[in-house]
């Protein structure tokens, strides 16, 4: 079953028209959190969380979005959602800008844009029944009335993998892949078009991971779903994935097919992470030789100018010290911020 968009808007909506075959449109997003620093907070700063962050995510797909910890890949998903407020930019869905609309007018889009966290655990309130916490949103959207709550839940259990009789536990009687099913059934119970998974899967064990992945990929033929998946895991990237964004410190830095980002990287970062991940084969692990990148990853409170990349780039010269790179297309569907590009020099290798 494909989900219909509801696209109608009051005269009040900021309308926008969508570029192309995009679901959603990111168009300068940016997101700035302001901190207090010191012992007594006198000091005031920005972390840039997300600076100028531009891109269409489509219809159908799964994107997923891949960076070291801390460049801001949940934030670029919250603030999608408007959980974050952004600070600039535009988040473009069904014609209507939703970064300008108030939490009133956001509601009825709340029920297409939904997020699967990470820690099923505290997504739950250990008070709430598996039942009472998948009836909520149906109650509160108005999806359903007391006197069917009780069918429609045991039929959004039945749909990722549970018997009806869990709606009756509470969630310490459930294992940690239990735990996620009911939050997906929950995520998936006002029929959205759109899902952001953070991290779903990581805090599950490996032969669980394969369970829920699989879920995922059968519930987005079953509903029509469109992913964008936060993941560390590049092998799980790899299987799951239709393009694949990586991001460093707030900006992205490249983008494109899958087969194109894992078979012929462009971006030296691309290239370093891909090589952290080991081989399955023992021989090739022993004999290739990986990019290891020096340095740590500068601080979001003090960005350094130009190429975010520049201070741990092994090919960085003056200009990325200075110019922040354009965002270019190399090859068809296939995006990279970088200045060097194109140009005939090997990046070195570390052993």
């Amino acid at each position: 079953m494909t989900l219909a968009l509801d696209t109608r808007t009051t005269s009040r909506d900021p309308a926008v028209t969508p570029r192309g075959d995009a679901l959603i449109s990111i168009i300068g997003l940016s997101k700035h959190f302001h901190v207090k620093l010191g012992a007594f907070g006198q000091t005031a700063a920005e972390v840039h969380a997300l600076d100028d962050f531009t891109l269409d995510i489509r219809r159908g797909e799964t994107l997923s979005l891949v960076g070291e910890s801390g460049c801001g890949k949940s934030t670029a998903g919250f603030t999608m959602l408007q959980i974050h407020k952004p600070s600039a930019g535009q988040v473009i869905y069904g014609g209507v800008d939703l970064a300008q609309l108030s939490e009133d007018r956001l509601r009825p889009y709340r029920r297409k844009l939904q997020v699967v966290f990470q820690d099923p655990y505290s997504t739950l309130n250990p008070r709430m029944t598996v039942g009472e916490a998948i009836a909520e949103p149906l109650l509160f959207h108005g999806q359903a009335t007391r006197g069917n709550i009780t069918e429609k839940v045991a039929t959004l259990l039945g749909d990722v993998g549970l018997s009806p009789r869990f709606a009756m536990r509470y969630p310490h009687e459930l294992s940690g892949g239990q735990r996620q099913r009911v939050v997906i059934a929950r995520a998936l119970a006002c029929g959205p078009e759109f899902l952001v998974c953070d991290e779903a899967i990581s805090a599950l064990d490996v032969s669980v991971q394969a369970q829920i992945i699989n879920l995922f990929q059968d519930l987005q033929e079953r509903y029509g779903l469109t992913y964008l998946f936060i993941a560390h895991d590049l092998a799980v990237v790899r299987h799951i994935s239709d393009r694949v964004a990586v991001m460093y410190l707030g900006r992205p830095a490249e983008l494109g097919p899958k087969r194109a980002i894992f078979s012929a990287p462009l971006h030296p970062y691309t290239k370093a992470l891909l090589s952290a991940v080991p081989e399955p084969d023992p021989a090739r692990e022993r004999s290739r030789k990986r990019q290891v990148l020096s340095g740590d990853v500068p601080s979001p409170l003090d960005p350094p100018p130009g190429c975010r990349f520049h201070t741990r780039c092994p090919l960085a010269v003056e200009r990325c010290r200075r110019e922040v790179p354009a965002w270019r297309e190399m090859a068809p569907d296939h995006f990279v911020a970088c200045h060097r590009v194109g140009e005939a020099i090997p990046v070195p290798d570390a052993a």
